[in-house]
């Protein structure tokens, strides 16, 4: 039996067929004369950018959230994509995210998950009266079978700085917001990035800037990300294969495509 259930297999692979099939079908570039892209370098392989450019935009906005519930529910968790993330942080815990995350962009910290996640604990007051936070949108939430409570982002493959500093906030903030409503609640937050484009090389951005503590998994790449999300280590090959197996089936199609002779 493989790490994937054979009916999340199944599901994965029918998200992927469909929206890359309902995408060519209603595909529409926002234009369709480049003469000085066509003439260095052809009609087709213009046309193969611009699609390419669209299916990443797709993957980003859904595939990946839809995805990594799947595989989550697959495993016997509870999960959601788009959570949303209700709490109240008191000013004094407000005034103690604004130190940890300048104490850290400074370098005055070094990163510590547990630590960062204790004193928030601490400091937070219990609200009886959860409202919606600007950031209380959680790309994926999934409760493991131990209570524990994942609340991730995923980003872009290469953040910039700013973005990797805005995330980090975000992260404290999400966990105010949790225990704000549940002081033992075994909370996580996280970071995600699909895969890694440094492969075979390990994820080393410099942006980074030791914002967040890699030994904890507070910054999930590639593998880390679908192995937790699919509670098994042989998740992340198992999930190339079903993407494997969706290309194969959609090659046809999409060649057609790009020769601009039929829509799929």
């Amino acid at each position: 039996m493989g790490s994937i259930p054979e009916e999340t297999r199944k599901e994965i692979l029918g998200l992927l067929i469909n929206t890359i099939n309902e995408k060519l079908r209603k595909y529409a570039p926002e234009t369709t004369y480049m003469p000085f892209h066509e003439a260095l370098i052809g009609k087709g392989w213009v046309r193969l950018f611009s699609i390419l450019q669209s299916i990443n935009t797709t993957l980003g906005m859904s595939i990946w959230e839809q995805t990594a519930v799947l595989l989550a529910r697959g495993a016997g968790y509870h999960a959601k994509r788009s959570y949303t993330l209700l709490g109240e942080i008191d000013e004094g815990t407000e005034l103690l995210i604004t130190k940890i995350h300048e104490e850290l962009r400074s370098g005055k910290r070094q990163p510590d998950k547990c630590r960062e996640t204790e004193e928030i604990r601490e400091n937070i007051r219990p609200s009886k009266n959860p409202q919606i936070h600007p950031d209380s949108t959680v790309d994926v939430f999934i409760k493991t079978k131990d209570g524990t409570e994942y609340y991730i982002d995923i980003t872009t493959v290469k953040p910039n700085k700013k973005e990797f500093q805005a995330l980090k906030r975000k992260m404290l903030v999400w966990t105010a917001l949790r225990l704000s409503q549940d002081k033992d609640a075994k909370v996580f937050t996280a970071v995600a990035i699909p895969y890694n484009p440094y492969h075979p090389r390990p994820y080393n951005r410099w942006t980074l800037s030791d914002l967040y503590d890699l030994e904890r998994g507070e910054l999930l790449v590639g593998e880390d990300f679908w192995n937790l999300v699919g509670g098994s280590e042989g998740v992340y090959e198992e999930l190339l294969e079903v993407f494997g197996e969706a290309g194969t089936y959609l090659r046809r199609r999409v060649d057609a495509f790009l020769r601009g002779t039929s829509q799929p």
